[in-house]
């Protein structure tokens, strides 16, 4: 593989991003809602960029490092996804498909983990 936007763990990460941008964009027009919108975009934005970052350092221990913190970042969007479904901004299905991406993503990196 020559370029990060190969890996299948990015590709799905990326379209979860979008996802993200999408559920986001529906969200009230409240403080509240902006302030999690920013956080939630963060986090998911967060997957991409390091397996994007530790592709890029390929040797063993650093790129393990960043597939760790896009590991973290994943658990993070299941975090905000979880309060998103507690507050009333999306319903259980969107919560179940966004989090099942989640999960897939983390399986994933762990896979790519334990494989450096």
């Amino acid at each position: 593989m020559k370029d990060f936007r190969e890996l299948k763990v990015w590709q799905m990460a990326m379209e979860l991003f979008m996802e993200v941008v999408r559920d986001v964009e529906a969200f009230p027009k409240t403080e509240v809602a902006r302030i999690i919108a920013n956080q939630i975009l963060r986090s998911v934005s967060s997957i991409t960029a390091n397996i994007a970052e530790g592709y890029g350092r390929r040797k063993g221990k650093e790129f393990q490092h960043y597939l760790y913190i896009a590991r973290g970042s994943a658990n993070e969007t299941i975090d905000w996804y979880e309060k998103l479904k507690r507050l009333g901004y999306i319903g259980e299905e969107i919560f179940e498909k966004r989090g099942g991406r989640c999960q897939e993503l983390r399986a994933m990196l762990t896979k790519m983990i334990d494989s450096v």
